[in-house]
């Protein structure tokens, strides 16, 4: 009988969350669609109830965690309407809080569900926090009304694998509202992630109140309408998330400026926000480059007297003149005293030193100090304002270009420069705290596709190169949101959502079960609506974007949320809530243009597909003799734009088994250009879809034919595409560009609908 029982508990949770799971564990907990999984989980016989009549319990001699008892208190009226009492006397059926000093594990927990009661217990104050967030989900997931919501039996013993678990907002190219800043930091408690890195300064904005330079905000706080709101303007006439926000647009002295910043008190009112929810606030201050917005305001800051551009990015403030440094220690003295963190982050990236190595006063330094190279100036910078903020009992966090010229053991990298992947190495064996957020994959503001959630979930934080010891100087990931094309709070919930729950599990689990995780975010989506957060849609699958047909063909739409609708338009225009339903199956029969759209429940609207078909006879095999087994890779070392200037002779040919480059002839983080060549023996006659992932650019032609136009430099995109192909032979061509930073190239096809696969390497011939 305890078995039966057993099972049809598990059976109703998992038909009533909509929970389904490869593995072996997951398959015995599919009732509990948590994300990050816990580190440990058992199913308890039996439910308990939350009502108006169960209190929130905490012990009388921990009075710390009366801060614990009301977050939940106050989440619980939020999510069931109804308000629990607080209680230190204990009682039956309550929810008990408390610490519990065996748990050794920082920010470890462990909550208990059964049948009288609910137990959480933590190491700490934020342990019991992150028990309490646990059982928020729970609770979110299983209400469906208010004034109650019966909980599953469960017994959970968690806690993080990585420390830093963080998420960074780029608020200086576009502004965003403190309302929206503590949505974001809602979403970020609700999936345990621990650190918010605020990017307050940038050459397009200064976003800070410091009282003793004014200017920095009155004028560096505004600017005229740049080449990045003109982009996100045009965008916005196909996607209104696109629109610049109104809310941040001012008329001064006959002129419409963009921009806003944040007083003091606001940022400390932010910062006791997220400290409720054990949030850690880093504030960035970007110097000495990035400094555009405070030199327009204070041009005594720069070797020039002002700005200007250089060969790659703006004027640096000097890193020789004591002024320079007057200013800078006024300002982190104020940041300092702000924000608690025991972090500041200086930037220190992409400085055109340009200007330094032209300025008769920086040379004079050089001089003095024997430096050669202007990198030991940048070095200097870094290093003499570092002994600054220990002054100030904080440590320095710079981008990993502060190991150029030198560095002390005692600053923090953060390591975003994909193409230079031995950084974060030098910098772990060199005795430097390391935090990981590479651009591939963790540059949110790179454009999702249906890639984007496995790559995250597939990001492993420890480079392989390290060994045990040393990877303990790993201390975790953050996922970076640079906002030049976000410009509304809408576009940015789009950007990181849902992409930041695969980090979390990444950084709080760290264990591979891609399966159940996709199953388990299927419950995180209701959630997300309650949240208003403006998610991206998962992807609709069963199409290409080129379609042939050579008769009547039915497009099938692979619905990947229940709740979802999804809508079409044959005209041109853009489906929106009023556009007619898309029949499963539609059928199409003359050669269109269909565009489509899913909706969610809340009216939010997917991605829109535009989806072109044409009639097309299936191409005929080629006749070819004296073939063997695999591609020819033809490479160039010239760095090339677009696959159409490829060059007619090469520099080298070898040949590979698939479609991929053949290793050693590029160096590391350099531009080349390669062109694939050879026959697809394809095993049957029929409509054949091509996904072609690549960062840069590449073309898929098949006969001659242009099959997927992928062209031109840009992050890792798929682009797909369809041909009618006879069985047998036929001519492949694959052209590549790569501007350099690290390639990305990736060709899958799919047999009539089927499930999308690699190339078997058997399918490739080339002529002897």
């Amino acid at each position: 009988m305890y078995s039966i029982i057993r099972l049809a508990l598990a059976l109703f949770f998992s038909a009533f969350i909509g929970i389904h799971s490869a593995s072996a564990q997951q398959t015995a907990n599919h009732g509990y669609g948590l994300i990050p999984y816990p580190k440990n989980l058992t199913p308890v016989n039996g439910t308990f109830t939350i009502g108006a009549n169960v209190k929130i319990e905490y012990p009388l001699a921990e009075k710390t965690l009366l801060n614990e008892a009301k977050y939940l208190q106050e989440v619980i009226k939020q999510d069931l309407g109804i308000t629990l009492g607080l209680t230190t006397t204990p009682g039956k059926r309550n929810i008990i809080i408390k610490i519990n000093s065996n748990i050794n594990e920082e920010e470890g927990y462990a909550l208990s569900i059964n049948n009288t009661q609910i137990v959480i217990e933590g190491k700490n104050n934020t342990g019991v926090y992150r028990g309490v967030e646990t059982l928020r989900q729970l609770i979110l997931q299983n209400a469906h009304q208010k004034g109650q919501v019966n909980l599953p039996g469960i017994k959970i013993s968690d806690a993080p694998a990585f420390g830093w678990r963080g998420m960074h907002l780029d608020v200086s190219r576009h502004f965003f509202s403190i309302k929206y800043l503590k949505k974001f930091i809602d979403v970020m408690s609700l999936y345990k992630m621990n650190k918010f890195h605020l990017h307050l300064t940038d050459d397009q904005g200064w976003r800070i109140e410091i009282k003793k330079y004014p200017l920095l905000t009155e004028k560096g706080a505004w600017r005229t309408f740049n080449a990045q709101d003109s982009a996100c303007m045009k965008k916005a006439i196909d996607n209104p998330d696109m629109e610049i926000d109104p809310a941040h647009i001012i008329q001064r002295d006959g002129k419409t400026l963009y921009g806003g910043y944040y007083t003091q008190e606001q940022l400390k009112d932010l910062i006791r926000y997220a400290q409720v929810r054990h949030i850690e606030i880093i504030p960035e201050i970007d110097m000495p480059g990035h400094m555009m917005a405070a030199i327009n305001a204070y041009p005594f800051l720069s070797t020039k007297e002002g700005i200007s551009w250089g060969k790659d990015f703006s004027t640096p403030i000097c890193p020789c003149k004591e002024s320079t440094f007057e200013f800078a220690e006024n300002v982190f003295s104020e940041v300092s005293v702000l924000f608690p963190s025991k972090y500041i982050h200086l930037g220190a990236d992409e400085v055109e030193r340009s200007t330094w190595a032209e300025s008769a006063i920086c040379k004079e330094m050089m001089k003095a100090n024997n430096f050669s190279t202007t990198a030991e100036l940048q070095s200097y910078f870094v290093k003499r304002m570092e002994k600054f903020f220990h002054s100030k009992g904080k440590e320095l966090i710079g981008w990993d270009e502060i190991l150029e010229g030198g560095v002390s053991k005692t600053a923090l990298v953060m390591y975003w420069r994909g193409w230079v992947p031995d950084a974060p190495i030098k910098a772990a064996k060199n005795g430097n705290k390391v935090i990981m957020t590479p651009g591939n994959p963790l540059y949110f503001d790179v454009v999702p596709d249906r890639n984007s959630i496995f790559n995250v979930y597939h990001f492993e934080p420890v480079p392989k190169n390290l060994n045990a010891e040393e990877g303990k100087y790993i201390l975790g990931a953050q996922a970076n949101i640079w906002t030049e094309y976000i410009p509304s709070e809408k576009r940015a919930d789009y950007m990181f959502m849902p992409r930041m729950t695969a980090l979390a599990e990444v950084l709080w689990t760290h264990k591979n079960d891609y399966q159940g995780f996709l199953k388990r975010l299927e419950a995180q989506y209701p959630i997300l609506d309650k949240f208003n957060v403006n998610y991206r849609i998962p992807d609709l699958t069963g199409f290409t974007e080129e379609n042939v047909f050579n008769k009547p063909v039915a497009l099938k739409i692979n619905t990947p949320l229940p709740a979802l609708v999804i809508r079409y338009t044959n005209d041109g225009q853009l489906p929106t809530t009023n556009s007619p339903v898309l029949s499963n199956p539609f059928m199409v029969s003359s050669a269109s243009k269909i565009k489509i759209a899913a909706f969610g429940p809340t009216g939010n609207r997917g991605d829109i597909y535009t989806l072109n078909y044409k009639q097309q006879d299936y191409f005929k095999p080629q006749a070819a003799g004296n073939l063997s087994a695999g591609l020819q890779l033809y490479f160039f070392g010239n760095k090339i734009k677009s696959v159409a200037d490829l060059p007619l002779k090469s520099d080298t040919a070898v040949v590979v088994s698939n479609f991929a480059i053949a290793e050693g002839l590029a160096k590391e983080g350099a531009s080349f250009s390669v062109r694939l060549s050879g026959y697809i023996d394809v095993p049957e006659t029929g409509i054949y879809s091509f996904y072609l992932t690549a960062d840069d650019g590449a073309n898929l032609y098949i006969d001659g034919e242009k099959v997927i136009d992928n062209d031109g430099w840009h992050y890792p995109i798929q682009k797909s595409g369809q041909v009618a192909l006879e069985k047998g032979l036929h001519r492949i061509s694959l052209p590549f560009v790569e501007a350099g930073g690290g390639y990305t190239l990736k060709l899958e096809y799919s047999l009539n609908g089927s499930e999308l696969k690699k190339i078997p390497d058997t399918w490739l011939k080339r002529i002897n």
